[in-house]
């Protein structure tokens, strides 16, 4: 069960971070609409992901509850290590994954549609070609990563936005273990976490990544200042993955505090 649901959030993490990808090969060839629509297929990827590891670590949080509720905290570190190991995996691939990116936005234009387009590429010739396409990752683009000409408060605040959404499901199970009469509620209170966050991104954090890429799609920002803002984004994911390691026990307090207001 510990297993699965580790291999669940490395997939939802890789995935959500692989997007950036997508949007970024869309600015580079001027396709963003389309590139948009193939990163909402991925998100999808996430989200189904999402509800599986949902129901394998509330599994782990309600075996813990009928012993030592302290005995799901391990388990759910070892959750947040693959969602550090997720977004890293996506990190170390993401030169491959902007260049593949592009290739299928370009069968996208030609199919019209989704389904056919996996059927003309899910094929043994387009893997080969696929290998064409292989970039690995170089020193040298992490000193070009500097905070210089990207808002320090867009990294801080993805930071923040990743960890709260991260933990929340987590801290919230962690609770319920603690609280076996209000496991109910404190299951629950995780859809409030994830609301905040949700709230913040949409507010703070997407509007200005879309600004940001606006100004790309109209000459106003180089190709060089886009590369360094997904670059940024997905550090911050990262950083935002092991803050959520800080974040576990605190949250699953704050939550406990709550319910006993009640």
């Amino acid at each position: 069960m510990l297993l699965l649901a580790c291999l669940f959030t490395l997939l939802i993490h890789a995935s959500e971070t692989a997007a950036y990808a997508v949007r970024l090969a869309g600015i580079r060839i001027g396709k963003l609409a389309v590139a948009l629509s193939l990163a909402g297929m991925i998100v999808l990827v996430s989200r189904t992901s999402n509800m599986f590891q949902g129901m394998l670590t509330a599994g782990i949080a309600d075996n813990a509850g009928l012993t030592d509720p302290h005995l799901a905290l391990a388990p759910f570190r070892y959750v947040l290590i693959s969602s550090s190991v997720g977004t890293a995996i996506a990190i170390l691939l993401f030169p491959t994954l902007v260049a593949l990116s592009a290739r299928m936005i370009a069968h996208f234009e030609v199919t019209g549609s989704i389904p056919l387009m996996l059927k003309a590429t899910a094929n043994i010739h387009s893997v080969k070609r696929a290998k064409r396409h292989i970039r690995l990752p170089r020193l040298e683009m992490l000193s070009r990563l500097r905070v210089g000409g990207v808002p320090k408060r867009l990294i801080v605040l993805n930071v923040a936005v990743t960890a709260i959404y991260t933990v929340g499901v987590l801290a919230a199970l962690y609770a319920s273990a603690f609280t076996p009469d209000g496991k109910s509620q404190a299951t629950m209170s995780s859809a409030l976490i994830n609301g905040i966050a949700t709230i913040i991104m949409t507010l703070f954090l997407d509007p200005r990544v879309a600004l940001l890429t606006d100004r790309a799609m109209s000459g106003k920002a180089s190709q060089e200042s886009m590369n360094k803002m997904f670059g940024l984004l997905m550090l911050s994911r990262l950083a935002g993955t092991i803050l959520a390691q800080v974040l576990l026990v605190p949250a699953a307090a704050f939550i406990r505090w709550t319910l006993s207001l009640y």
